[in-house]
């Protein structure tokens, strides 16, 4: 983990028109169109796009007719489609339909005192001056941010599509003039399009694919994740639920025990409805997680997850929205 200032860290972020995160909203969008008829709905559903073609395929089991070919032009425009699409398998489908989880896997929560956001510093800034920059240029980009070891900003990379590199460069000079979180330190280097200009992006520029910016869906480089993605997958599939809940965990713990740091792993076996691990690790300390439903239908009622919110994470971040309960902590008694 790493509230130590004293390493260099980076993290990066990436604008809603790259390509993985049309993907990523494309199948939120799809999972966001059943639930608003089917709240019960068991959608997994992925996206693959690139130079005028995309591939949907996946699972869904749904009393709702998503248009398919509407979600798709609404998001990436005028495209081929193919789609290569399923009902859930009957024997998944058993294991969740008595309560338990719908796979194995590991889902990691993290909560840090150093940013109002609760997230780590170089992550925050790299989401903020990314939105500040796609406020401007709204297509594709990438931006980056170096903290030196005392927390101050030494690097800055930003490369957006149709900004010309003066423009950007001072763009983000007005960012760094602005924001408050961090210092810049007196060796900063700032790198707009360091390639050179670019006007290709996007799905004409490089392919995407559904779950590929999982560290950008996370908490940046620095923080362990489980591995598994979120966008496409309905509440019941615990590679989401149950990482918005450890992320809920670990905010209430860092407010309740005043800590610096907080990150907690929950791991499901396919079938089962308890976790076999729920842990904390407290500034250090680990201790098991308790006080908190931990069966993926617990978590679903708890969070409220049965709702048409998904394309709103892919979009901007699934633990940069305050609005979402699970980033925000519990009432300390």
């Amino acid at each position: 983990m790493s509230a130590d200032i004293s390493t260099i860290r980076t993290a990066e972020f990436v604008s809603p028109k790259h390509p993985d995160k049309l993907c990523d909203q494309i199948s939120d969008a799809i999972l966001d169109a059943c639930l608003e008829v089917d709240p019960d709905s068991r959608v997994a559903i992925e996206t693959a796009g690139g130079h005028g073609k995309l591939f949907l395929t996946g699972e869904v089991t749904t009393h709702a007719e998503p248009d398919y070919v509407r979600i798709v032009t609404d998001i990436a425009g005028d495209i081929e489609l193919v789609t290569a699409i399923s009902q859930q398998s009957p024997e998944i489908a058993h294991g969740v339909d008595h309560g338990g989880a719908g796979d194995q896997g590991v889902m990691i929560g993290y909560a840090t005192s150093e940013t109002p956001q609760l997230l780590p510093l170089e992550y925050v800034l790299a989401q903020q001056l990314n939105q500040a920059l796609y406020q401007r240029w709204s297509h594709d980009g990438k931006t980056q941010i170096t903290l030196d070891r005392s927390g101050a900003m030494s690097a800055a990379v930003a490369s957006f599509q149709h900004a010309p590199g003066d423009k950007l460069s001072a763009a983000v000079r007005d960012w760094l003039g602005k924001q408050q979180l961090a210092g810049v330190a007196e060796s900063l280097q700032i790198h707009a399009n360091p390639a050179g200009d670019w006007d290709i992006g996007g799905f004409e520029a490089d392919a995407g694919l559904t779950g590929r910016k999982l560290v950008v869906d996370n908490y940046g480089p620095q923080i362990p994740i489980g591995g598994g993605c979120f966008s496409g997958k309905d509440p019941s599939k615990v590679d989401r639920s149950a990482a918005y809940m450890a992320r809920k965990i670990a905010v209430d713990y860092l407010k309740s025990e005043q800590a610096d740091e907080v990150l907690v792993r929950l791991a499901y076996a396919i079938g089962y409805n308890q976790p076999v691990e729920a842990t904390a690790t407290i500034d250090g300390l680990q201790q098991n997680v308790s006080g908190y439903e931990l069966s993926p239908n617990g978590i679903i009622e708890f969070l409220d997850l049965k709702r048409p919110i998904y394309r709103q994470t892919a979009r901007s971040g699934h633990f940069t929205n305050s609005d979402f309960i699970w980033n925000q902590p519990a009432p300390v008694a």
